[in-house]
């Protein structure tokens, strides 16, 4: 799986909006849906940010395993 289908499907499954998880990562909300849509990539800090936030792996998070922690 695509990491980034699974990007937007954690935040879609909480409910969240892209301008609130931006938030978590220091990004705006353009910059967000930039790496969500393909046309930035995900930094291995805001990647790191992001499975604290959502209580996953990163195995998870990159589609390596679909084990969640």
């Amino acid at each position: 799986m695509n990491y980034r289908i699974r990007m937007r499907n954690l935040r879609e499954d909480r409910d969240l909006t892209q301008k609130e998880v931006a938030q978590v990562i220091n990004k705006s909300q353009q910059g967000y849906s930039h790496i969500e849509d393909g046309r930035a990539e995900l930094k291995i800090d805001d990647l790191i940010k992001l499975c604290e936030f959502y209580g996953v792996s990163a195995d998870y998070f990159i589609g390596l395993t679909d084990k969640s922690i």
